[in-house]
């Protein structure tokens, strides 16, 4: 049976990422198609507007509607797929939820750099802005396991692909980012072993993203081979 929704996709995403994270906390049947956005096939651009994924598609009566932007797709799977509520119900705490989830997207910002620059000094600096951000949320966090206690939410499916990175990113060297963020770190592993967190991504993950770190020559793995 065909799976009523489609999820336009990239193996390294953290965008599709949360979109995928939010259709499976829903339980929501639907179908990954991947493409190389390096060589974007013609029916993608046809119907992304920004030329970037994720996209769902969404049947309708006559043809399909089509989303974009994963906030945008989050928020419309909230509010009209049954299952657990990823927002707060309260307006102020939902809120400032979704400023949180901006947050995550500045912390993305700064994540693309980290590991695509092959300047050491830049790698440093951007080490020291991701360990300040992270030195703010932690302040943010109570006891967990999740950002806002036992309930899972959007914040967390943003998150989530951030934390993902840093699995690959420790494996090459110790970067001490978490270091003075405990509670950062304790929900990080959380997440970790959340199912959906899990199936936002193929197992081939980290090899993928090791193959992009190298075609970038990353100031990362300059590091690796200079310890080495």
């Amino acid at each position: 049976m065909t799976a009523a929704l489609t999820l336009i996709s990239h193996h390294l995403c953290p965008y599709v990422q949360r979109a995928a994270i939010a259709l499976h906390e829903k339980g929501v049947a639907f179908e990954r198609v991947y493409i190389d956005l390096a060589d974007k096939p013609d029916w993608f651009l046809n119907i992304s507007p920004l030329g970037k994924v994720p996209l769902l598609r969404i049947p309708q009566d006559q043809g399909e509607a089509i989303l974009f932007e994963s906030s945008v797709i989050c928020e419309y799977l909230e509010e009209t797929q049954s299952g657990p509520k990823l927002h707060p119900a309260d307006p102020l705490t939902r809120a400032r939820h979704r400023g949180w989830m901006e947050f995550g997207s500045s912390i993305l910002a700064d994540l693309w750099v980290y590991e695509t620059t092959q300047d050491p000094e830049m790698l440093e600096s951007k080490r020291n802005v991701l360990e300040a951000k992270f030195g703010t949320v932690e302040a943010e966090l109570g006891d967990g396991p999740f950002f806002a206690g036992s309930g899972f939410s959007l914040v967390d499916a943003v998150f989530a692909p951030i934390f993902r990175y840093f699995d690959v990113f420790d494996a090459i060297s110790d970067s001490g980012i978490f270091d003075g963020s405990p509670r950062v770190a304790a929900w990080r592993k959380a997440l970790a072993k959340r199912p959906s967190v899990r199936a936002a991504v193929t197992e081939d993950y980290p090899q993928r993203l090791m193959a992009f770190l190298k075609k970038h020559d990353a100031a990362l793995l300059k590091m690796e081979r200079a310890a080495a």
